[in-house]
C-alpha cells in the first residue's frame, strides 16, 4: 500500500518546513508516502466560498484514481484515538488496497463533490485548526500510527 496526502495549497510557515521533512523522513521506514501540496488558487479575493471550494476539488479530484481510497481531514469526521488510528490503517493495507489518500482542505473545507467521493472523514479534534497547522498534526499521527503498528517506544500510554 502507498499513502499519498494532498494538502490544498503550499504552506508559508518556517516552522513547518522544518517539522514536515522530518516525518516525512521518519514515515519512509514505514511506508511509501507522497506528500502534494496543490497549488494555490489565484485572486480567490473574487471568488466566493463555495466557488473557492469547487476550484479546489477539481484539483483534488485530478489526483486520485477510480481504485483509490479517500480519507478527508476534517472537523466534522470521526474522532479516533491514535491506536484506532493506527487501527483504522492497519485494516486498510490488510483489505490490500494500492493507495490510501488523505486530504488536507483549503481554509472553508472541501465542496460537496469531495465529501461525496470521501469513504471516510477523520476529525483531527473537535478544535478548529487552520489548514496549515493541519499538515502537522496528520504527519505527526500518521508516523505515531506505524510507530505503534510496529509497537516501538514512540507512543506511550
Amino acid at each position: 500500500m502507498k499513502i499519498q496526502v494532498l494538502c490544498v495549497g503550499k504552506t508559508n510557515h518556517p516552522a513547518l518546513h522544518l517539522w514536515l521533512p522530518e516525518y516525512l523522513k521518519r514515515l519512509k521506514h514505514y511506508i511509501r508516502i507522497d506528500w502534494i501540496e496543490l497549488q494555490e488558487l489565484k485572486n480567490t479575493k473574487n471568488l466566493k466560498v463555495q466557488e473557492q471550494k469547487e476550484k479546489e476539488a477539481e484539483k483534488i479530484h485530478k489526483h486520485l484514481l477510480p481504485t483509490d481510497i479517500l480519507v478527508l481531514f476534517d472537523e466534522r469526521g470521526q474522532e479516533l484515538s491514535s491506536k484506532k488510528f493506527a487501527a483504522f490503517i492497519q485494516k486498510k493495507m490488510n483489505t490490500g488496497i494500492k493507495n490510501l489518500v488523505f486530504v488536507v482542505g483549503g481554509p472553508y473545507g472541501f465542496s460537496e463533490s469531495v465529501y461525496e467521493r470521501a469513504q471516510h472523514r477523520i476529525a483531527l479534534s473537535k478544535m478548529t485548526f487552520s489548514h496549515q497547522m493541519v499538515r502537522i498534526f496528520a504527519v505527526e499521527q500518521l508516523y505515531r500510527a506505524f510507530s505503534i503498528l510496529h509497537n516501538e517506544p514512540y507512543h506511550h500510554e
